[in-house]
């Protein structure tokens, strides 16, 4: 290995040709090859439209900047996590929603 940690291309290729589980695919094999989208057409699509992230509520939020006295601010985050759930949600309340 190289002073920085990494592994030189000579070696890559080293460890990549003593890999018996990952012998060079044959050309046979490479004509027979399929793109991903035409093998598993339904996998590809869940993979396209689930992306990654928490699920879109049906009301989103919107992120504001507030000035808060810190008092307040602290007393919310001593809870710990979802403090700004609960602080919507006192807030809702003292709104009348």
């Amino acid at each position: 290995m190289t002073m920085t940690g990494r592994p030189s291309e000579k070696e890559i290729q080293r460890m990549i040709a003593s890999d018996p589980d990952a012998p060079e695919a044959t050309d046979e094999q490479l004509a027979q090859a399929r793109p991903f989208a035409d093998a598993f057409p339904a996998l590809a699509d869940k993979m396209r439209r689930n992306v990654g992230g928490r699920p879109k509520a049906d009301k989103t939020k919107v992120a504001v900047s507030i000035r808060l006295d810190s008092e307040v601010l602290e007393a919310f985050k001593a809870g710990g996590p979802g403090w700004q759930s609960r602080m919507n949600k006192a807030l809702r309340k003292v709104a009348g929603i």
